[in-house]
């Protein structure tokens, strides 16, 4: 599965080459029509799909080049350690709510039973499914890749959520920005996503540049068990994250637009956009956590999950097995809801797990979200592109992914989104579309398409170039 699509020109290069990164851990590159080996960390990766290789979204889910790799041959790369496989964060007696004879695969909260609401994740030390690395790599002159040392191990508490196209360089700032899924299981049980204290469900800038010999092992869940130095690397970008397929920049006059898209719940999958922001030195909010004291959020983005899905309040769809139009729709977080009504942002797009129009199409999962700036494509030129894992209704026999854009609004309405069409004929293969990349002055699109939902199947993965 081709989780990561990039570009990067190579130390004593002058051309573009394009990296694919693989959830199992191996990295590819393309240049002048010849696919080599770059790098191969299955080792280092956690066993994927261990029963069957079943469905997964651990594994390697981010890798960013420095901006000055040309010169410094530094890249990072974010995946699932070998060897941390634990039991899950959800303990037997709190699953049992649901699921009497198991834990269940997703949680549900009960808007009835408010010990469903309120669930607080303890011992963490032992309740956990796996531990995630971002590690700063450098690529020897004698064209070897060597890792150089760790910069954040995060211990996450369910196999979801985690992420995908995970490390992205800001051009603004020149720092590496880091997003993180809430944790997983549906819902965010445990409201990790609005705890300023928490790492997960939050878009974080990470100063590479400082300390850069310090290499701790510490595993964490929260700012504040982070030793110091290494929490001064750190500021907030951004709350309110749900799960997410990392943050893309678009070059407007003499600054940048910011694209993020947040993977839904059971509604809708949303894309934001953001010019202005002010990040909060994580320093300042443990301060501030010590003292019991609110931290000044101005300016900080908050895209209001677990209270918000988008636009909606966020639901629980009870079946209405008679007739599923009727399907009833109960607000699960309604005070959460209301406490981050006025601090979230509006998404710019959303589109729905189910839509009547004829012109648009029922989605499932939001995998990419990348900023077109190239003319070979003049109807695309200034859009911003997006990539759905796989339409849910269509007269297609086999599944097939989506590709549709839309554009900024000026006026602060919604904006709407179409449908790109495809001339690929994928014929009796499904077609997952599982991620989106471009090269470095975004005149280039990549697609990377997998033919199946279970990651450890062989010789599945494609990657495409759309091209008008």
């Amino acid at each position: 599965m081709p989780t990561v699509l990039k570009t990067t020109i190579l130390p004593g290069d002058s051309t573009e080459t394009l990296f694919i990164a693989t959830q199992l851990g191996e990295i590819y590159y393309l240049r002048n029509g010849f696919i080599g080996n770059f790098l191969d960390i299955r080792p280092r990766i956690l066993k994927l799909g261990a029963s069957g290789g079943r469905y997964d979204e651990r594994g390697l889910i981010g890798m960013a080049f420095h901006p000055k790799f040309h010169n410094n041959g530094l890249f990072y790369l974010h995946y699932s350690a070998a060897g941390t496989q634990g039991p899950g964060a959800l303990t037997q007696s709190e699953a049992a709510r649901e699921e009497p004879a198991a834990l269940p695969e997703f949680f549900k909260p009960n808007p009835c039973d408010p010990e469903t609401l309120n669930l607080k994740w303890i011992n963490r030390e032992t309740h956990y499914d796996h531990i995630d690395t971002v590690e700063e790599w450098l690529l020897q002159p004698n064209g070897q890749p060597q890792k150089r040392r760790t910069l954040l191990n995060l211990r996450r508490p369910f196999f979801n959520h985690n992420g995908v196209n995970s490390l992205n360089f800001s051009p603004e700032t020149g720092k590496l920005v880091l997003t993180t899924g809430d944790g997983g299981m549906g819902y965010d049980p445990f409201n990790l996503s609005q705890d300023d204290m928490e790492i997960a469900g939050k878009i974080i800038e990470i100063d590479v540049v400082k300390n850069t010999f310090i290499n701790d092992s510490s595993v964490v869940t929260r700012f504040n068990e982070l030793p110091a130095p290494i929490q001064e690397t750190l500021t907030l970008i951004a709350k309110g994250v749900r799960n997410i397929p990392g943050i893309s920049f678009q070059r407007f006059y003499n600054q940048y637009i910011k694209y993020v898209g947040i993977v839904g719940q059971d509604l809708a999958e949303s894309i934001y956009s953001f010019v202005h922001y002010k990040p909060i030195p994580v320093t300042q909010l443990i301060q501030a956590s010590l003292m019991h004291s609110e931290p000044d959020q101005e300016g900080l983005i908050n895209f209001g999950w677990r209270g918000w899905e988008g636009a909606f309040p966020t639901s629980i769809i009870s079946g209405c097995s008679a007739n599923p139009a009727m399907d009833e729709k109960v607000i699960a977080y309604y005070n959460d809801a209301v406490k981050t009504s006025v601090l979230r942002i509006q998404p710019l797009t959303s589109y729905f797990h189910q839509d009547p129009r004829p012109d648009k199409f029922g989605g499932t999962a939001l995998t990419g979200v990348q900023a077109y700036m190239g003319h070979g494509i003049p109807d695309l030129t200034g859009s911003v592109v997006f990539t759905d894992i796989a339409r849910k209704e269509g007269s297609q026999p086999m599944v097939r992914g989506v590709l549709a854009c839309t554009r900024v609004r000026t006026d602060g309405k919604l904006s709407d989104f179409r449908v790109i069409e495809t001339d690929y004929n994928f014929g009796s293969q499904s077609a997952f579309y599982v991620s989106l990349g471009t090269n470095l002055d975004q005149t280039r699109l990549y697609l990377g398409v997998y033919g199946s939902m279970n990651v450890n199947d062989s010789n599945q993965g494609t990657v495409f170039e759309i091209v008008s």
